[in-house]
């Protein structure tokens, strides 16, 4: 095995913790120390529990909303151009959701104010939730590391969860694109009840 710096073999938290305070580690590889591990749900998890205010300021549990389906879309940001034709797209579909017995929620670092705005501009006929610490993001594992024209910062993947009514999460949508995205929900859901 091929050696170098102290910080070349380190592979345990024992050595994670001795290298912490060493002066020859390299910025970068201190960064990745001090990350929190990155949080993956897939398909049959429990869906985190959600518990935030929605565009009226009411309080919202996703719990309460157990014995139906809910297609929970999380989005970067309120009234800009991707995600208002994301939210429009679940508009317009939104009683082909519901006689699928489903709940859309959407939800964003946003605030309340801009959340209510959001919806009544464009007369969402479902909940927008306030996520601005980004904690349901963080649990939810869509809260990552982006850049954009070199300049790296925290925000929002685009992505979808379809939760079954059993609370467990039944299909996962990753780094997802607005058009169209809202009917392919929709025909995963529709599929999936016809087996």
């Amino acid at each position: 095995m091929e050696s170098g710096p102290p910080w070349w073999d380190a592979d345990t938290p024992a050595d994670l913790e001795r290298l912490r305070g060493s002066p020859t580690l390299p910025r970068h590889t201190a960064k990745i120390i001090g990350m929190a591990e990155e949080r993956v749900l897939k398909e049959g998890d429990p869906a985190p529990e959600i518990r935030l205010q929605d565009d009226e300021g009411k309080p919202f549990e996703l719990s309460k909303l157990r014995g139906k389906n809910v297609v929970l879309y999380f989005y970067p940001k309120a009234n800009t151009s991707g995600c208002t034709l994301e939210s429009k797209e679940f508009s317009a579909s939104a009683q082909q959701f519901a006689k699928h017995g489903a709940a859309i929620v959407g939800i964003s670092p946003d605030k309340v104010d801009a959340q209510c705005k959001f919806k009544a501009k464009y007369k969402f006929p479902f909940a927008l939730l306030a996520d601005a610490d980004h904690a349901t993001a963080e649990a939810y594992g869509v809260w990552k590391q982006k850049s954009m024209y070199g300049h790296k910062y925290m925000g929002i993947e685009r992505s979808t969860f379809l939760i079954g009514a059993d609370g467990k999460i039944r299909r996962v949508f990753s780094k997802v694109k607005p058009a169209g995205h809202a009917a392919e929900v929709l025909e995963v859901l529709s599929s999936d009840q016809s087996k």
